[in-house]
């Protein structure tokens, strides 16, 4: 039996498929392949964290909260860092904007073609309940002539040129996109090294999970309260309900099993409370590159013109089918 699944698979690694993948391109430079090298990097040192988080006190709170209201974990910190000091050095990246962060990190005021955004440690609330945690990113290319921080920031995430997640889990996995196909990696702690498990990975066109946060059902709005009726009636099958309340963890198998991910607005946060640049954009980006949808109920999100670098908005995201689906009962109620 072989160590691998796949043995022709397990040895291509992260950094052999980008550098592979980059030869491909005439105008490939080389600078995008050294980004994503840095996050891969940081990864490595954030899993080795949260693997002996029960050892340490690095689950407890530090008794701040970031911009958000949110308190702020010892791992959050600690996460944060790993990533601003493992990309800081590249001379590409111009801004790097976290979620921990009230402004952003401006590296280089002129030069620079990267922005980068990113989640530290998605779910660290979970760590100590051994719950999946995971690392969010986004990247995008400073305009061309801007020095404006705020007009390099407030981009559609159409513009994104890459994004991904990384998941701390059973295994870590890193799954990323650069606008061809979504590619799914697992860091072998043999060898040290990030192995393709999945390429090209698409997500089922329908699947039976949904995930979704029903202790706010009453104050969704009555299209979504319909929704949620309908999946659990006879004609829809029904679904199962899956939500573990870590967004990386969620969309993750809501990407291999298919399925929806919604998050819609409620009385609490009517404006959503997922963060558009940090987590709504980037995982959009890998579920239509992976052949699923991401609405925010009124408009696809990667259309979404930001306004502010901490925006909320809501979230749908999952198998093309289900996601449509939710976008007939919205109509209907308008």
């Amino acid at each position: 039996m072989h160590l691998y699944s796949n043995p022709k698979a397990a040895l291509n690694s992260a950094q052999q498929f980008i550098l592979y993948e980059q030869k491909k391109s005439k105008e490939a430079t080389g600078e995008f392949s050294w980004l994503l090298s840095a996050i891969t990097l940081a990864s490595k040192h954030i899993a080795m964290y949260v693997r002996r988080v029960g050892l340490t006190d690095a689950s407890q709170a530090t008794g701040s909260k970031n911009v958000h209201g949110e308190t702020v974990q010892m791992m959050d910190e600690m996460a944060d860092q790993v990533l601003i000091d493992s990309m800081g050095f590249n001379a590409d990246v111009a801004i790097i904007s976290s979620e921990e962060n009230e402004e952003p990190v401006i590296l280089r005021e002129s030069g620079g073609k990267y922005v980068i955004f990113f989640d530290p440690l998605d779910g660290s609330s979970n760590l100590d309940v051994g719950v999946s945690v995971g690392t969010i990113f986004s990247i995008m290319e400073k305009p061309e002539g801007v020095n404006d921080p705020k007009q390099a920031i407030l981009q559609p995430g159409a513009r994104q040129v890459a994004a991904g997640y990384i998941i701390y889990g059973s295994s870590t996995v890193l799954v990323f996109s650069t606008g061809d196909g979504v590619h799914m990696f697992t860091l072998d702690p043999y060898v040290g090294d990030y192995l393709l498990s999945h390429r090209d990975l698409k997500i089922p066109d329908t699947g039976k999970y949904y995930s979704i946060n029903e202790g706010n059902a009453q104050s969704f709005s009555p299209a979504y309260q319909k929704w949620l009726n309908w999946l659990k009636s006879e004609e829809a099958g029904p679904y199962s309900s899956r939500y573990i309340g870590s967004l990386v963890a969620d969309f993750h198998r809501t990407l291999i099993k298919g399925g929806i991910f919604a998050y819609p607005a409620t009385a609490k946060s009517p404006e959503g409370k997922l963060r558009l640049m940090y987590e709504a954009n980037p995982i959009g980006f890998i579920a239509e590159q992976a052949g699923g949808l991401a609405t925010s109920g009124k408009q696809r999100i990667m259309d979404i013109q930001p306004t502010s670098l901490h925006q909320r908005t809501p979230l749908i995201v999952g198998s093309k089918t289900e996601v449509e689906k939710v976008l007939e009962y919205l109509e209907e109620s308008e």
